[in-house]
């Protein structure tokens, strides 16, 4: 599917010179990375190399040990709680667990984020807003079900229609394939570029899936050993006669 043109004159996302350690162990190193409005960003990586505490900074749920990021304009580590909160509701995420409730049907699952958040909405609004956000995933027939009747590559479309529901302007996809078979993980890969189109979101998506990477990023970044070793189009990012970056490569085609 064809990736849309980017603006690279606004920035959404912008990591200057990050670190972040717990006791001595240094997870992030100087981690320098803009992601522009609109454009979708793979952030490669294998287990442990520092990907979903990446996530974690970005939203402020962790505090970086030097450097910052700006959100939307916005430094998350310098905005008081208030700004805090209201900045969250414009990050969506997708989390690799998809995080639905089990004791909840889908409807309820959808309808939870609006009514915590958005005051004054009648029960037709959020009948409409949920049923918008199971039709832009394909899954309006699930409505009435509970997530342990959904396979494993429906529960991670709910995940992300529950996300939309709240029209985010920046989504943040934590190993939205892992554990799918290869045409499920290529319908979520569609899903990625659809939703980025139709809503005009910036994301970072975490992965270590080589085929996701190329099929949803506009650009790959590579973080190896909590260090980005290199960002830019996925054929320029691999077109590298660095050999952490060719055993990477090489362990997610060959092996």
């Amino acid at each position: 599917m064809e990736q849309p043109e980017i603006n690279k004159k606004e920035v959404a996302i912008s990591i200057k010179n990050l670190s972040k350690s717990f006791g001595g162990l240094n997870i992030l190193k100087d981690i320098n990375l803009e992601v522009y409005k609109g454009e979708n960003v793979a952030l490669l990586g294998k287990s442990g190399s520092g990907k979903s505490v990446l996530i974690k900074l970005i939203a402020a749920l962790l505090k970086p040990t030097n450097g910052e990021i700006t959100v939307l304009g916005q430094n998350v580590n310098q905005i008081n709680n208030v700004e805090l909160n209201k900045l969250r509701l414009k990050i969506g995420f997708s989390f690799q667990s998809s995080a639905l409730y089990d004791s909840m049907n889908i409807y309820e699952n959808l309808a939870f984020p609006l009514k915590m958040n958005v005051k004054n909405l009648s029960t037709n609004d959020v009948k409409l807003a949920v049923e918008e956000a199971l039709t832009e995933v394909g899954l309006i027939d699930k409505i009435k079900q509970m997530p342990s009747d959904l396979s494993g590559g429906q529960r991670k479309r709910i995940g992300i229609a529950r996300t939309l529901i709240m029209k985010p302007e920046i989504m943040l996809y934590d190993e939205p394939t892992s554990g799918l078979d290869p045409i499920t993980s290529q319908e979520i890969n569609n899903l990625i570029i659809d939703v980025q189109k139709k809503y005009k979101t910036s994301a970072i998506i975490i992965t270590h899936d080589l085929t996701c990477a190329r099929n949803t990023g506009n650009r790959t970044a590579v973080l190896i050993e909590g260090k980005i070793l290199k960002a830019g189009t996925f054929d320029e990012v691999f077109d590298s006669e660095n050999e952490q970056i060719k055993s990477f490569y090489n362990y997610n085609f060959i092996q």
